[in-house]
């Protein structure tokens, strides 16, 4: 479906087209109607899908530039997402003139709050920096007309649905409430029944969650046996940009200083980076500058970041949610995609808990040998000789190559500058800490995974990479979990739920 029938205004249109936009996704022609109708809209769509654009171009029509209050409130689980979300909506508004303010933990809040008093009609926030400038009476939501929840999921594994609950408190009784989320486990259900009227629920099927464009691979390897592997896979695949995942943080410096180690060029984020180191490296990954890029969850989650060929699972998820977001970063706009996952003998209950909830068997890949990632570099060494013949002016060489070529035989000379251009990777050891196995799923045959057993609570790998990365977490302590139901739409009366799925 094209842009122009879906009753957005012209000067809307013009900042699409300038954006490079052809036709809505499913997600965009499904919920735009349906959010600029007013009506409350829970959307299920993977990351990368247009979602972004989903809300955020209705926000923008219906939003009114001559009013200096907040008109609409973006929530996000993340400071990088928060800040992706102001920038989309800044390049899609620009015809309009539409004041969006970021404010997220990690960023000095004096600056947000001179931002604040310049009058944003939409503004994006993590929920703890929002918490905070509602308490310091920077921030008033009473005319808010719309609320967006985006990536719900995440929020609720992260812990944050007391502070949704207590910003909501702030916000008028009559608002549109449009809810993201990628997967719809019950307790997003539940969000929706006690947060929503009536809510339309546009999704995507399952078969779709993880888009039929992505080669899905598990690689069985023993712990020590992981890194050797995965850089040998790297000579074999050649990806062009590669998001690889740790559980920890620890992991994932490791990981970065064993590949940088072994001459790739790899930056890893986690939640313990300043927020300028962060973003940094994402630019330059955006950039293509890295090939590279190794994250926790926590730390990629809602990046949007195009051009990703290669996902590499170091770790396995403990929740089968995380594998669809993390899968997600590949396989977008109609690419082709690539996601390796590496499963030691006890997690092999965690990889079936992934494929019950993709519907999707992964194909088991066999390990690269040492001789086929040498035949890998050889063909990429083979190709950049035959470029730089092309682009290089050689002839101020002429005579020392002539002299070299009468004292020694053109093969061996030849060889010598092929083993200049390759090598051997596992030359330079690398030592990369075991962690803790995941807990034994044993007997248990829920699809969601893992102990599930408190939302806000982190599973598998060290809790600072959930409150420390975000610093969004200062206030959530100070709400006592006294929260008033009754102030959102009618506390937990029944709802009626639509449904219509991407056909």
């Amino acid at each position: 479906m094209k842009f122009s029938e879906l009753n957005l205004d012209q000067d809307i249109l013009a900042a699409v087209t300038e954006a490079g936009f052809e036709e809505a996704t499913p997600i965009q022609a499904q919920t735009i109607p349906l959010v600029l109708s007013g009506v409350d809209v829970i959307g299920q769509a993977q990351t990368g899908t247009g979602k972004t654009a989903s809300f955020g171009l209705p926000l923008l029509q219906t939003v009114d530039t001559h009013d200096s209050h907040v008109q609409a409130l973006v929530i996000s689980p993340t400071r990088e997402l928060a800040v992706q979300t102001q920038e989309e909506l800044h390049r899609l508004g620009r015809h309009r003139h539409v004041a969006v303010q970021a404010v997220y933990g990690g960023s000095d809040i004096r600056r947000q709050i001179q931002s604040l008093r310049n009058h944003p009609q939409i503004v994006v926030g993590t929920p703890g920096r929002v918490l905070d400038h509602i308490k310091r009476h920077t921030l008033k939501l009473d005319q808010v007309q719309t609320v967006v929840l985006d990536e719900a999921d995440e929020m609720l594994d992260m812990g944050f649905v007391e502070d949704i609950e207590s910003i909501l408190k702030n916000v008028q009784a009559e608002h549109q409430t449009l809810l993201y989320s990628a997967t719809m486990p019950r307790p997003i259900m539940n969000i929706a029944e006690k947060f929503m009227k009536d809510p339309k629920i546009v999704q995507i099927k399952s078969k779709e969650l993880t888009a039929d464009n992505i080669e899905q691979y598990v690689v069985r390897s023993k712990e020590f046996e992981k890194f050797n592997t995965m850089t040998r896979l790297f000579d074999v695949q050649k990806p062009e940009l590669a998001v690889i995942f740790g559980r920890t943080k620890r992991r994932v410096d490791e990981i970065t200083r064993g590949l940088k180690a072994r001459g790739y060029n790899a930056e890893g984020i986690h939640g313990d980076l300043s927020q300028q180191k962060r973003m940094s490296v994402l630019k330059q990954f955006k950039a293509g500058k890295l090939e590279y890029l190794v994250a926790t969850d926590v730390a990629a989650r809602g990046l949007d970041i195009s051009g990703v060929s290669h996902v590499y699972n170091y770790d396995i998820p403990q929740d089968p949610d995380s594998y669809v977001h993390r899968i997600g970063r590949t396989g977008r706009a109609g690419h082709s995609g690539v996601s390796v996952t590496f499963v030691s003998p006890n997690e092999m209950s965690y990889l079936r808990g992934i494929e019950q909830l993709t519907k999707v068997r992964m194909m088991p890949l066999k390990p690269p040998t040492n001789e086929q990632a040498l035949a890998g570099q050889l063909e990429d060494a083979s190709a950049q000789i035959a470029h730089d013949l092309k682009s290089q002016h050689l002839t101020k060489f002429e005579v020392a190559a002539q002299e070299l070529i009468e004292q020694y035989d053109a093969t061996e000379l030849v060889e010598l500058l092929l083993k200049s251009l390759t090598k051997d990777p596992e030359a330079i050891p690398v030592k990369i800490t075991p962690e803790r196995p995941l807990p034994n799923r044993r007997g248990r045959n829920n699809s969601r995974g893992g102990d599930r057993r408190s939302h806000g609570r982190y599973r598998g790998g060290n809790s600072n990479d959930r409150r420390r990365g975000n610093n969004d977490h200062r206030s959530r302590r100070n709400n006592n979990g006294h929260h008033d139901s009754n102030n959102h739409g009618g506390g937990n009366r029944k709802r009626n739920f639509t449904v219509r799925t991407n056909k």
